[in-house]
């Protein structure tokens, strides 16, 4: 009678569930129908209903969404690493559209495109930051094809014209690997990205690497990696983790479309002692790795709180070439935990249940607690942040990377070991003085309310004048700041040059010499006996 009773109540969920289904897309029919044919003024029914339809996915979760055919460019770039392109990245400067990165090989490098490039025209389309946001689609496209940009070039009086042929790009998910320090054999691993090679670009790198001499330690850097692929994640993470070792459980809608997955094959790299580094830009299957890597005890997770993104997608067909991105399954790392931080169901109508994310302990192979809700918790926590305001302007504002130029088209034979960092200081400084540079603190809002309302309210010309020492005080705060922080500035500076004279792994390289996480990391992979104390080894 239970069975029946089961079953029965099966069938009528099931029954309902499709009734409201079809009620709703009467509803939105007969409602979109009418309005594209009477409302007062005429409007376009494809837009109207793709604003609905986007309106619609926003109740949901921000990873579902409607992809447009002219936007499948970039799920292509996502699951394969290759687009056609011209092999140029670009950034808003100062409200200027730049090329800020150029891939080694490729037709804007090739045809002599620069970094720092300001693009003004893609054909016949002018380009403004109002447009940045689809600037992708206008450079991508198919290979073969041609593309005419138009560029103003620092020093150069007349616009500058390019016609480059697109070409398919394949985008590396292993942007930098090398042994750092240089002297030393720990091996260094940058990944960037998930797409479907991205196991494969680690294997022949350890390969490479250990063609040169032997490994004995690892540091595989996940900061500011978003994720991508779930293969790609079990891809990598089987290059650590031993032969049927868990590496993530998904769980969807239905329990009989859960899914474990399991590591398949050896590690290539045996059981070498092994640090992930993580941030606050580590997010889905860079959690997914760090998560299987700290509850199997394989090696030690550094730096700071993870992102927090413990959703699955699928992307599914939809006609006319279009398609849908939907949250499908929510993963679990091999303890049994989500590290998903935000309930997109907590006071939303439309979800029928609320999900509860409550942070709970779990445990590690090796006994060790570990929590969920919130993203991984590393097992050191080491900050790496800038400690000035107004380096975080600057920086934001692209001003190390316009001084950069500047002084190389100024010093052409510059060698970033030769360089007196005071010197390069002081002509930073005059630079920044040059370019009408003014950083607004949050100090100086306050002020400038306060002495808006002093004005408004009348207050006597003693306030008044209490009200301007002291943003003459602040103002001399913020001349001095810099100052204090003169190492962050120097470091910022030669990172840029190390940038545009080496390309993506002269920065890099440059940028490992100043990094507190990865400085901490060598120190524990050096000290034997408190790397396995972390690990709950005895």
């Amino acid at each position: 009678m239970i069975l029946i009773f089961l079953f029965f109540g099966f069938v009528i969920i099931t029954n309902d569930l499709y009734q409201k289904i079809s009620k709703g897309i009467e509803i939105f029919g007969k409602t979109f129908r009418e309005i594209s044919l009477n409302y007062v003024d005429e409007i376009d029914p494809e837009e109207f209903m793709l604003f609905g339809l986007k309106k619609m996915l926003l109740s949901l979760d921000p990873y579902t969404s409607f992809i447009e055919e002219n936007r499948m460019a970039d799920i292509e770039i996502i699951t394969t690493g290759k687009y056609g392109g011209i092999g140029a990245s670009v950034g808003l400067r100062k409200d200027k559209v730049i090329i800020v990165d150029l891939l080694e090989g490729y037709s804007a490098q090739r045809q002599g495109l620069q970094i720092g490039d300001e693009i003004i025209q893609v054909n016949s389309t002018p380009i403004t930051k109002e447009n940045f946001n689809d600037l992708g689609l206008y450079l991508k496209g198919e290979p073969g094809t041609e593309i005419s940009i138009i560029v103003k070039r620092e020093g150069e009086k007349e616009e500058l014209k390019f016609v480059l042929l697109r070409e398919q790009i394949e985008v590396k998910n292993l942007t930098y690997y090398g042994f750092f320090p240089a002297n030393s054999n720990n091996a260094y691993l940058k990944l960037s990205g998930f797409t479907l090679t991205a196991g494969d670009e680690v294997k022949k790198a350890i390969i490479d690497l250990q063609k040169q001499k032997e490994i004995n330690s690892i540091i595989l850097d996940l900061r500011g990696n978003p994720g991508g692929l779930l293969d790609a994640a079990i891809d990598v993470s089987d290059k650590f983790l031993k032969k049927d070792l868990v590496i993530v459980s998904v769980n969807q809608r239905d329990s009989k479309k859960n899914m474990t997955y399991k590591s398949n094959e050896e590690p290539i790299v045996g059981d070498i002692k092994l640090v992930v580094l993580i941030d606050g830009g580590s997010a889905s299957a860079s959690e997914i790795v760090a998560g299987a890597i700290q509850d199997n005890d394989r090696g030690i997770i550094l730096g700071t709180q993870s992102f927090g993104k413990g959703l699955v997608q699928t992307i599914v067909s939809l006609p006319y070439n279009n398609s849908l991105k939907i949250t499908t399954g929510k993963y679990l790392t091999p303890s049994g935990r989500s590290i998903q931080k935000i309930d997109y169901s907590a006071n939303n109508k439309v979800f029928v249940s609320q999900n509860i994310l409550e942070k709970k302990g779990y445990y590690t192979k090796n006994n060790r607690l570990v929590y969920s809700a919130g993203g991984i918790l590393p097992d050191t926590i080491v900050p790496n942040i800038i400690s000035s305001n107004q380096i975080s302007e600057l920086l934001a504002r692209g001003f190390f990377f316009r001084f950069a130029s500047y002084y190389l088209e100024e010093n052409l034979n510059s060698n970033l070991k030769d360089m007196n960092e005071q010197e390069l200081y002081k002509k930073f400084k005059e630079y920044l003085k040059n370019q009408e540079f003014e950083y607004i603190s949050k100090a100086d809002v306050l002020i400038a309310e306060l002495e808006t309302i002093a004005n408004l309210e009348n207050y006597d010309e003693q306030v008044k004048e209490k009200i301007r020492d002291l943003t003459s005080d602040i103002n001399t705060i913020k001349e001095q700041e810099l100052d204090k922080n003169i190492n962050e500035v120097v470091i910022e500076i030669k990172k840029e040059l190390a940038y545009q004279q080496f390309g993506r792994v002269g920065r890099i390289s440059e940028g490992l010499k100043y990094d507190v996480q990865m400085n901490t990391a060598l120190s524990i992979l050096n000290n034997k006996k408190l790397y396995y104390k972390i690990l709950g080894i005895d």
